[in-house]
């Protein structure tokens, strides 16, 4: 048997494969060693692995740079319609392999050399890793884009278990250095905090302000071996030369220096919460820095782009709509609608009315969540305090928005106070997400049922009043990075039967369904997933000291830790296989690897003591002899892009089992299906879309819908009920409950049971019976590797929909007003 190709001689393959690519290799090799050689100074000539990563990376941003440099011209001369796509978080994980596919070079460099140290970790989960992926799609499609966020200094912690407790620790990513970025002082921007306001004839003024300045530093964005780059822009906060020190408080010179880092704190540390709203002021002071500084480069660049002439040629706001179009990435960046409203009123005289449309034109707004405790609604008190002159134009928008509601709806007072941006109550607070309805002229979901519940539930009023604002864009993943960098074995399979441009048109993965029954590709497909599973084997038992069976099912759950999510639901599954193992340990049990990573908010009680019981669980399970390898439990320390890129390739089981209404969308998910394993799930978020592209009967869904959910919510849940009907549940919670799995501490868990037997917002007991049955059905489906493999076929072939460049193609022909193009720029070396 011939040995099977390394991901390096496949990634050679695949980018020969009629490809230009590397016309250079001579070249680039003597780049390399140029950047090497500088690198290793005087007093030291053994190059360490960092020299090398450092060498490759600056040559490969040397070839990246003649085509950012031209991309960005050529914008200036053709004057496209620009997208900004603002966002305080970008998951973008490591850069140098995602821009050697981009730009055809892989084939010239041997990656286990050149493994990059750090992950740019600049977000939580899913929004920041969606924004990266827009960010590669829009290149790809040659959108004329920016993504605009803050250069964190620590991106979100990094995990250690100790003990089998989550350990934060900071993550120091810029300690060695990025080669991918580029500072821009020139560009550098104030912006202005607290100060009062004086209202004149001539206008309003802002005035007795703390200036930060914003400092920016450009990341180069590479489309798909099209040789175009865009700009990824993430703004640092600096504090002025004379912060603190106008104030000659005397002898305060050495304080006022130290102060510095007041101001500097605006850019330290990503707030590490998923899907929940934490109102601290250093939060909103985030918020409206990337807000005001991004303004302000895009009516700079507004003003003075036009062919041909650097003079400032542009005054007409009219125009901005027909030039500009913002992305708001959820209501993070609200504040660029009062902002924007600031400054065409105040700075640049227009009346409101004509600002007011300018504005709503412009920006677009994108919703990600229904929880309730997700939702920003800042306090009153604290706006008033750090942004006076938002407050009074907030508070303007509200007054001319409730008069077009009660014109609309006469003596509905009720309908006033909910569609109110001001919150009433209590204390005062602004509904974020009500001022990003109001401000934008698109409003959309992330899934279909996402986008439906929207209308139905939280912004009903709003959908009422205005119907046409409300869309739907189901989210996508980027194929280059989720599929030919992660899993280079499965993009060569697929490329030898239909060619290789399904990288760039996903839905050409449909091509795959003829070969529905063809022994050889069936055979190919197992082949590289068992490949990967032996891979990733080596990883796991590097870093677990667990052996792990390679033949069994590798049942992954990986996403952030929350209730919603329900990984004690996938707990409950653990337990009741193992006692089934236990009870009839003759039986041909299917054997399985059940492995569940993500982090937890560090301020989330319930969420740390779920990763409590996952790794007591894994003591118990992987240490009885009776079980053997039939049954493994691992938890993933660390969950991050890096870590997703080996386990998701390597997956056969991917858990998608979110109360039905409550996970808006999921990426994981598409990344999973995409990678060849099939999906455990609830009809919820884009699984609904999933199972109706690849045919529900080709994945396992289970559960409540939404309807049921809703009717259970109707009638109450009573999680007694279950617990007293359903033995095999009772067993394990009592197991839970009387520290079966926490001998030392036998009620160690007592809070989670209490949860779960009495405010369980999420019925974690209702589904538990048929997620048992579906289990069950996964089982036997895995003992018959030719159908399990025919279903995974059924599953890539329907995973055309969920590329982020069909995403990012209707976004952009249905709110940006721009058409996407496949259409190459010259490279710079051509000569013309």
């Amino acid at each position: 048997m011939s040995k099977p190709l390394s991901d390096h001689d496949r990634k050679k393959q695949i980018s020969v494969r009629g490809l230009a690519g590397v016309e250079n290799v001579a070249d680039l090799k003597q780049n390399f060693n140029r950047h090497l050689h500088f690198t290793l100074v005087k007093d030291r000539n053994v190059a360490t692995k960092r020299d090398y990563y450092f060498a490759l990376a600056h040559t490969v941003r040397d070839h990246l740079m003649g085509r950012w440099i031209r991309t960005q011209q050529h914008y200036y001369e053709k004057d496209p319609k620009r997208v900004y796509y603002i966002s305080l978080e970008f998951y973008m994980g490591r850069t140098l392999q995602n821009t050697m596919v981009n730009l055809a070079l892989e084939n010239a460099c041997d990656e286990a050399t050149y493994q990059e140290t750090a992950d740019a970790g600049l977000g939580n989960g899913g929004l920041g890793r969606l924004a990266a992926c827009f960010l590669d799609s829009m290149a790809s499609l040659g959108l004329a884009a920016y993504g605009y966020g803050i250069r964190y200094e620590f991106g979100i912690f990094n995990q250690k278990i100790v003990n089998g407790w989550q350990v934060e620790e900071a993550d120091d990513w810029l300690r060695y250095g990025n080669p991918w970025e580029k500072a821009r002082p020139e560009y550098m921007r104030p912006v202005h905090f607290y100060g009062r306001t004086e209202h004149h004839p001539d206008g309003v003024k802002w005035v007795d302000t703390q200036v930060v300045l914003a400092l920016p530093y450009d990341t180069p964005i590479p489309g798909y071996r099209n040789n175009i780059v865009n700009t990824m822009r993430l703004w640092s906060a600096k504090a002025p030369c004379e912060f603190n020190l106008k104030d000659f408080n005397v002898g305060g010179y050495i304080q006022a220096v130290l102060d510095r880092n007041l101001a500097e704190n605006i850019s330290r540390v990503l707030y590490p919460n998923d899907n929940f709203f934490e109102g601290k002021e250093l939060r909103l002071k985030q918020e409206y820095f990337v807000v005001s500084a991004t303004l302000q480069d895009i009516i700079r660049r507004f003003k003075v782009s036009k062919f041909g002439s650097r003079d400032i040629v542009r005054t007409d706001f009219n125009k901005l709509p027909e030039k500009v179009a913002i992305q708001l990435n959820d209501t993070h960046p609200a504040m660029a609608i009062p902002e924007l409203m600031r400054v065409l009123v105040d700075e640049e005289s227009l009346p409101w009315e004509m600002a007011w449309d300018i504005c709503v034109r412009t920006c677009a707004y994108t919703n990600h969540t229904v929880l309730p405790e997700a939702l920003e609604r800042w306090p009153v008190d604290l706006f008033a305090h750090l942004l006076p002159r938002h407050l009074e134009i907030v508070y303007e928008i509200n007054r001319r928005h409730l008069e077009r509601v009660a014109a609309k709806y006469p003596g509905d007072h009720d309908r006033l106070r909910r569609m109110s941006l001001i919150e009433e109550g209590g204390q005062k607070r602004i509904n974020m997400a009500h001022l990003c309805i109001v401000g934008a002229h698109a409003v959309n979901g992330v899934a279909q049922i996402h986008s439906d519940i929207l209308k139905a539930t939280i912004f009903k009023d709003f959908y009422e009043m205005e119907p046409h604002k409300f869309q739907n864009k189901t989210n996508g993943i980027t194929p280059r990075r989720w599929l030919v960098m992660c899993n280079p074995g499965l993009a060569e399979v697929i490329a030898e039967r239909i060619g290789e441009e399904y990288i760039r048109d996903l839905d050409q993965l449909k091509g795959l369904l003829k070969y529905i029954n063809d022994d050889a590709f069936i055979r190919d497909i197992a082949k590289v997933k068992q490949e990967n599973k032996l891979k990733f084997s080596v990883h796991l038992e590097d870093h677990y000291k667990v052996k792990i069976n390679p033949n069994s099912m590798f049942d992954i759950q990986v996403k952030r830790i929350h209730e919603y999510k329900r990984q004690l639901l996938n707990c409950l599954h653990i337990i009741t296989y193992y006692n089934r193992i236990k009870r009839e340990p003759n039986k041909q049990w299917t054997p399985r690897t059940v492995m569940i990573g993500g982090k937890a908010a560090p301020g989330y009680h319930t969420a740390k003591m779920i990763i409590r019981l996952i790794t007591a669980i894994g003591e118990v399970v992987n240490n009885d002899p009776v079980v053997g390898d039939r049954l493994k439990v691992i938890f993933l320390e660390n969950y991050r892009v890096t870590l997703a890129e080996k386990a998701i390739p390597a997956a056969d089981l991917s858990e998608q089992i979110s109360t039905a209404g409550t996970e808006a969308s999921g990426t994981g998910n598409m990344k999973f299906m995409l990678n060849g394993a099939l999906t455990i799930g609830t009809m919820d978020g884009a699984n609904v879309e999933m199972a109706e592209e690849a045919g529900e009967d080709n994945l396992f869904i289970f559960g409540m819908r939404v309807d049921d959910v809703d009717a259970m919510d109707k009638r109450g849940y009573h999680a007694q009920e279950y617990y007293n009907r359903l033995p095999e549940l009772k067993q394990a919670i009592d197991q839970i409950a009387g520290g079966f799995f926490s001998p030392k501490q036998p009620d160690l868990f007592k809070e989670i049971i209490n949860m779960l037997m009495h405010h369980d917002r999420f019925k974690v007991f209702a589904d538990y019976e048929d997620y048992i049955k579906s289990q069950e059905k996964v089982n036997a489906l895995y003992k018959n590797p030719k159908e399990w493999t025919k279903k995974v076929i059924y599953n890539i072939a329907g995973c055309g929909k969920f590329s982020s460049d069909r995403t990012i193609a209707q976004y952009a022909r249905e709110i940006w007003g721009m058409e996407p193009t496949l259409e190459k720029l010259a490279a710079p070396d051509d000569k013309h």
